[in-house]
């Protein structure tokens, strides 16, 4: 398979896609974004790396940083993490919270809101500096010690957060928030905030690709059974309540965000990170998915 070949013909694929979608508009910040723009990066596990569009382009990685996130908590933290958020898809919006106060302030996954600022809350125990300890993490795995936050993207967020404060308000008002609120918040919108390209990303993942071993920075981040844990649950929960038609559509593992991005899994073999920034209705990137759907189903490679 020639994977430059097949990505620069995916780039000029989706291109009709970008005009068919527009960047996140309830985080000011994101709003600016042009949607002409697309990239796409692959990086295998024999070290190639692959790339197309506008791959030096630094991004708001915003919720494919819970992936990360997760992993960090569930190396330190273990199985006990699962008595205060579970593993099920919430066939709700991200920020529902309707379903959290039904189930009595435990979150039904780590990748909805909720279920972020829990992991968050128990990062805060157990790592301290939570968001650095992630960014600093991701400096190691991309192996660009340069990656750093937003600021501005970050106070954005914080500034129209007003869903996610009720979520943490009522998640501590359920005991399972241990830390202050506003603690957890700032850490959560900070995370959210990391800018990073496609290329980085793509090898920032390859540790779950290769069963929590990083080729990157030699480091066993995870446990094999734990790699398969957080793939798991990026295949059912990682893009919003379109798990179902990613799996249908990609067969990969995945995470998005609403930056535009999507990191994709191919335990293995590989790592692919997509962006886009144009969203479609459910969240996710809408040339994302269809330049995804077009690798796998092109190569012949995914989970299935």
């Amino acid at each position: 398979m020639n994977i430059q070949q097949l990505i620069d013909d995916i780039a000029a694929d989706v291109r009709p896609y970008l005009a068919q979608a527009a960047p996140a508009d309830y985080i000011p910040a994101l709003a600016g974004e042009d949607p002409q723009q697309f990239a796409m990066a692959v990086a295998t596990l024999d070290g190639q790396l692959y790339a197309t569009g506008h791959s030096d382009k630094r991004f708001s990685i915003q919720s494919i940083s819970k992936a990360f996130m997760l992993a960090r908590v569930l190396a330190v933290y273990g199985d006990a993490l699962w008595q205060r958020v579970g593993k099920e898809p919430s066939g709700n919006p991200f920020n529902s919270l309707v379903q959290l106060e039904y189930e009595q302030g435990v979150p039904r996954n780590p990748f909805i809101n909720a279920g972020a600022l829990v992991v968050t809350d128990i990062a805060l125990s157990q790592l301290g500096d939570s968001s650095s300890a992630l960014r600093d993490f991701l400096r190691e795995e991309s192996a660009q010690p340069a990656l750093d936050f937003d600021y501005v993207i970050a106070a954005s967020e914080s500034e129209h957060g007003h869903r996610n404060a009720a979520l943490a308000h009522f998640m501590k008002s359920c005991g399972n928030l241990h830390n202050n609120v506003e603690q957890v918040l700032a850490h959560y919108f900070r995370a959210c905030s990391l800018r990073m390209n496609v290329a980085e990303l793509a090898r920032a993942g390859l540790f779950l690709a290769n069963h929590g071993a990083s080729p990157v920075s030699g480091a066993q981040r995870l446990t094999r059974s734990q790699a398969k844990q957080v793939n798991a649950i990026m295949l059912t929960c990682g893009t919003y309540d379109a798990a179902g038609e990613f799996a249908y559509r990609v067969g990969l593992p995945c995470k998005s965000g609403v930056g535009g991005g999507i990191l994709a899994v191919l335990p293995g073999k590989m790592s692919i990170a997509v962006w886009s920034p144009g969203l479609d209705a459910r969240g996710n990137s809408l040339a994302g998915l269809e330049a995804l759907d077009r690798f796998t189903t092109r190569s012949g490679e995914s989970v299935f």
